[in-house]
């Protein structure tokens, strides 16, 4: 973990809890927990990027991740590993410095190449049996805090985050 560069996240079962809310209108909405989107702004001031893969387009996330100053965003991506090419190339960066996020048997082709892999409890067992890690809390309900503050304190960058609280 000590050389991670980018943490890349799926979205529904990891952002957020997986649910979809459709008004009657058609119109989508999400819930996304504060201390995710909080602990996307630590990874940013540690000069850690962060990048959104997902299965399907949302206006929703598209507002939450400029938001969070998420710069790659690929949405109604049905074959993540493009896009996790893409990102590879733009940031010139290999396998082992990047850290996935996902939940579902679509995030398998990524999450078996990146240096740290991780699980929500909430993913089937074909997913948990192939990640480096699964966190404690689920998706949407503090996931990608409890992976972020795993990252930072290995890179011992935490102290720098929470002392700015202290003072």
């Amino acid at each position: 973990m000590d050389n991670l560069k980018i943490v890349i996240m799926d979205v529904d079962g990891v952002l957020t809890d997986g649910k979809i809310i459709l008004d009657a209108n058609g119109i989508e909405s999400k819930a996304f927990y504060v201390q995710d989107g909080t602990a996307i702004t630590y990874l940013h001031r540690a000069g850690i990027k962060t990048a959104i893969i997902s299965g399907r387009e949302s206006k929703v996330v598209e507002l939450r991740a400029k938001e969070l100053s998420i710069e790659d965003v690929y949405l109604g991506i049905h074959k993540k590993l493009d896009a996790y090419e893409k990102i590879l190339k733009k940031h010139n960066i290999k396998d082992n410095e990047i850290c996935y996020i996902g939940d579902d048997l679509i995030d398998l082709p990524i999450l078996r190449r990146v240096g740290f892999s991780v699980g929500v409890p909430g993913a089937p067992s074909e997913v948990k049996e192939s990640v480096s890690y699964i966190t404690d809390a689920p998706g949407g309900y503090g996931a990608v805090r409890e992976v972020t503050e795993k990252i930072l304190k290995s890179q011992g960058k935490w102290n720098a985050i929470i002392s700015r609280y202290y003072s």
